[in-house]
């Protein structure tokens, strides 16, 4: 007997299997999200083209009137719900081929590294399409038409000035939006440089998506929390010590050198790397004009980080603030092993909660307590092994 198919089992089915075998705990909030992801689902199957009974029996069949479009999802809440493993357990079991899962600051870097490809064809003379836009949104349809975003938030104004404009074109061809985020829709980019031009977005995210809260009263991310010696508070002598001895075990006192990361036409300083890891100053990273596309970067080609000196953050420092928000999730959604020291615990970093890195810095806090537990550190050695 053939084993059934995963699109053959709904998200509720799914959840109420691991909870019997005793892999999760009943959630009565998270069914609520389950019942929605499974309507999704229901119209993903509907829209599936029929098998054909035979050779010829595509030549005769009558071609099939598109279906109505399906409407996506929004989950919002706080940190630790269960949020990411409701979209695991969805898009593993959603029945289409063409279906992507992104972070969103990763999938934003690539839309800006077509952009800029197109944009040199423009200038080579190899395109006549003066609007990159459309023929951007026409191929990233063509390789997906589902797509799954895990902790969607906006922080940069590049971003929120192309979303309308890009999601016009992908929700205009049929394509499917989940996502999960810390805020509703209408606190995403809040409080954010000409927030005016990026509210059409929000307005049309509302008119694509159904919007659900999910507001468990169990914070899961502290039962798996199992407390590793890579976070290192306060900033003493004791500190550093305890940093240059984990430096020197990772790396095997071999020599370090300085290396550069090419990306897309310019360069990204590392100060101190031996071999997959790499060794930066909170200021080397934070303080210097990154995004996120160089954060993917730095990602990519070292398995394990080391970051000195995290300061307490007023809200003054909002660039700081933000870059730190963006590294953490670049971090984190490659497995990247993360050792640092830092002035305070997580919680304490952002010293004031203010406008919309406030938001999403709880995330922040989230994932460095995560980053910690040995379930994410194993995910480090599977990558590792696999790298």
């Amino acid at each position: 007997m053939k084993p059934i198919p995963d699109y053959a089992m709904s998200v509720s089915e799914q959840l109420r299997s691991l909870t019997v075998a005793g892999t999760l705990t009943a959630d009565p909030a998270q069914m609520q999200v389950v019942a929605k992801l499974d309507r999704i689902l229901a119209e993903l199957k509907q829209k599936r083209p029929a098998t054909k009974s035979s050779a010829l029996g595509w030549l005769f069949a009558k071609r099939p009137k598109p279906g109505p479009q399906v409407n996506g999802l929004y989950v919002y809440g706080s940190v630790g719900r269960g949020k990411t493993m409701l979209m695991d357990l969805f898009f593993k079991m959603a029945p289409i081929e063409k279906k992507r899962r992104a972070h969103f600051h990763e999938f934003m870097a690539d839309v800006h590294a077509r952009i800029h490809v197109h944009r040199q064809k423009l200038k080579a003379g190899e395109t006549r399409q003066a609007d990159p836009v459309p023929p951007v949104a026409a191929a990233l349809l063509a390789e997906a038409q589902l797509l799954c975003f895990d902790e969607f938030t906006v922080t940069d104004i590049a971003d929120a000035m192309i979303l309308a404009r890009l999601f016009s074109e992908l929700f205009s061809k049929g394509c499917v939006l989940v996502a999960t985020s810390n805020v509703e829709p209408d606190n995403l980019y809040r409080d954010g440089l000409n927030r005016g031009l990026f509210l059409p977005f929000v307005d049309l995210l509302k008119k694509h998506v159904e919007v659900v809260s999910l507001d468990s009263p169990t914070d899961y991310r502290l039962a798996k929390l199992d407390r590793q010696p890579v976070y290192i508070t306060p900033l003493d002598r004791k500190a550093e010590t305890a940093m240059n001895s984990a430096w020197r075990d990772e790396t095997s006192g071999l020599d370090e050198r300085p290396i550069s990361i090419d990306r897309m036409g310019r360069s990204i300083e590392v100060p101190r790397a031996v071999d997959r890891a790499a060794r930066f100053t909170f200021a080397e990273l934070c303080e210097r004009p990154l995004g996120a596309a160089d954060y993917l970067a730095i990602a990519d080609r070292f398995d394990t980080i080391f970051i000195d000196g995290i300061p307490k953050l007023p809200a003054e420092r909002r660039n700081e603030v933000k870059r730190f928000i963006i590294l953490v999730d670049a971090l984190y959604d490659h497995g990247v092993r993360l050792f640092a020291s830092a002035e305070g615990l997580p919680e304490e970093l952002l010293t004031e909660r203010k406008g919309t890195e406030g938001f999403e810095f709880d995330r922040t806090v989230s994932r460095l307590f995560e980053m910690r537990s040995a379930e994410y550190l194993n995910r480090h050695v599977r990558r590792s092994a696999d790298s």
